[in-house]
């Protein structure tokens, strides 16, 4: 590689890309200094980066099929101006993080007209979950997927999709292992509720948590519930709670959750990443989730076996799932009486998630933002 600069055109469409690529910015200036630049879309946290956004990340930051269609016309204005940017640019790499919805059509543009500007997707699309056909269908405007799931590159090989590097996950240091038999000090049993993070779930969700913890509550009395919160849904939260058998902690910041996973013994969740952070913070756990009435039409195209990220990673169902109909509160207090407990279902949760960290780790305890910045900057064109 010459020594001359390096530019660099980073794309991130909702905030947990913005934090991805935040730390890789950081990573590749430790490695290039001042012979890198970058141009992009970004958040608050590559701001800080010193990046100038193209335009408000959150123009884009949409989820959901109603939502998408509500904002169709900015969206599309926006991948046009995307596009056209980084061909005005001529950078030497496009780093795409997540949000394939609209940085893959992006991606698809530039590749029409550049197709020697080399394309790196950080973040893997869930093509183990839907739409497989993705991953084919990605070889012709994708070079390289920077994966934070380990069976993501074998995922990606077996459909044909591009070649893909496991650079580790974020989350990894972020929840560190529990010591072999370390217990926090406390008499009653630490329960977690987490109802997740989105108004739709959290609303469908705690009733239900809400029926399971009465039937809890009648079995042991020694619950000590913390419930950790998005700070915009407390309104909703603090209402919905007010009847429940035991009142829970509610937290709010990032750190008294973190300190609430270290010293849990199990928890009752919604399904999604934060079973992950469970997973690697040592909280054996019930995976819940009630569908909008729009996703319980579309579950058919659903191709995973289950939704549950520590189940797929260890590959066999260590951690119960329960998805609408199948919930049954009473089923769920059982469950969670016996994971509360020293019994064979906790053990055998606690030795998966030791499974996990092992197979989440990178060589040399890597950072995932190292790992993802050496595999750019080698593909940088020369």
């Amino acid at each position: 590689m010459t020594d001359r600069l390096r530019k660099v055109f980073i794309i991130a469409g909702e905030v947990s890309g913005d934090a991805l690529g935040a730390k890789l910015m950081e990573a590749m200036r430790a490695r290039l200094g001042n012979k890198v630049s970058f141009e992009g879309v970004g958040g608050e946290a590559m701001a800080g980066e010193g990046l100038t956004s193209l335009f408000d990340m959150h123009d884009i930051a949409v989820m959901g099929f109603s939502a998408v269609i509500a904002r169709l016309p900015t969206l599309i204005t926006r991948i046009n101006r995307t596009a056209e940017a980084v061909l005005d640019a001529k950078p030497d790499i496009l780093v795409i993080i997540d949000s394939p919805d609209f940085t893959h059509r992006v991606a698809r543009k530039v590749r029409a007209v550049r197709p020697d500007i080399p394309v790196v997707d950080y973040v893997c699309p869930s093509v183990w979950a839907w739409r497989s056909s993705r991953a084919r269908a990605m070889r012709a405007y994708v070079d390289h997927v920077l994966a934070l799931l380990p069976f993501e590159p074998k995922t990606l090989e077996t459909l044909n999709g591009p070649k893909a590097t496991y650079v580790g996950h974020p989350l990894f240091s972020t929840f560190p292992a529990r010591k072999k038999g370390e217990r926090a000090a406390h008499e009653k049993r630490r329960l977690l509720i987490l109802p997740g993070s989105r108004r739709g779930e959290v609303s469908r969700l705690l009733p239900l948590f809400n029926e399971t913890l009465k039937e809890l509550h009648q079995r042991r009395s020694d619950l000590d519930l913390v419930l950790p919160a998005v700070p915009r849904l407390l309104p909703l939260i603090e209402a919905s709670v007010r009847d429940w058998p035991v009142q829970p902690k509610i937290v709010t910041t990032p750190a008294e959750k973190i300190a609430a996973f270290a010293c849990a013994d199990a928890a009752l969740a919604a399904s999604g990443t934060v079973c992950l952070e469970l997973a690697l913070a040592g909280v054996p756990m019930i995976s819940t989730y009630k569908l909008d009435p729009i996703a319980r039409r579309l579950r058919f195209l659903v191709t995973t076996w289950s939704a549950n990220l520590p189940n797929l990673i260890v590959d066999y169902p260590v951690v119960p799932e329960y998805i609408d109909e199948f919930i049954k509160p009473a089923g769920l207090a059982r469950l969670l009486d016996r994971l509360l407990s020293d019994t064979p279902e906790r053990a055998a949760q606690l030795a998966a998630f030791a499974t996990i960290r092992s197979l989440m780790a990178t060589p040399g305890d890597k950072a995932p933002a190292d790992m993802a910045a050496d595999t750019i900057i080698a593909m940088m064109r020369a």
